[in-house]
């Protein structure tokens, strides 16, 4: 089983397989409207944008498995984001990432590349005291631990790499720079 077996669904219920964007560098992201880390929506659409048109995909999940932070509907979550941040990459519908419920994609994604810490720096001590609140092993299991956490896939469908939250995204977009 690879990356381009799996399917996730636009709100309207079509099937977006992700054989589609085979040769595409892809960003899949659970995204949230409500979240500290929600900014990055702005910071996605500029690397959406700066990489497009070189093949580059972002696949937007939107999840309210954290804290309840996405608790609208498709179509609010869409108007939110299409009018704050001018978002252009589609969003898909709301699903969850972790648990019984969890899309199939996730469970491939967290076998491919599985948490490694929320790295330096004051929202990385933060994240991780949050954590410890919510599930002591938090640092031993390949879990999503909170909106925003962003796989890549680079153009032989390898995920290549999982950054967490915490992390810049002017590091992220310099990863996709040098992959794309």
């Amino acid at each position: 089983m690879d990356i381009y077996d799996f399917s996730v669904f636009e709100p309207n219920g079509n099937e977006v397989r992700l054989s589609d964007h085979k040769g595409k560098v892809m960003i899949i992201v659970n995204t949230a409207t409500g979240c500290g880390f929600t900014p990055h929506y702005k910071d996605l659409e500029r690397i959406y944008e700066k990489f497009h048109d070189k093949g580059l995909e972002i696949i937007d999940i939107p999840c309210n498995q954290f804290a309840g932070q996405t608790p609208g509907t498709d179509e609010e979550i869409h108007e939110f984001c299409t009018l704050k941040y001018n978002t252009q990459f589609p969003q898909m519908k709301k699903s969850d990432v972790n648990g019984e419920n969890a899309l199939p994609l996730y469970a491939y994604l967290k076998s491919q590349k599985g948490f490694e810490g929320f790295g330096k720096g004051v929202k990385a001590v933060a994240m991780s005291a949050l954590l410890k609140k919510m599930d002591k092993d938090y640092k031993n299991n390949p879990d999503i631990k909170w909106n925003f956490t962003k796989f890549v896939v680079d153009r032989k469908g390898s995920v290549v790499a999982r950054f967490e939250p915490t992390v810049s995204m002017d590091k992220i977009e310099k990863y996709i720079e040098e992959i794309m």
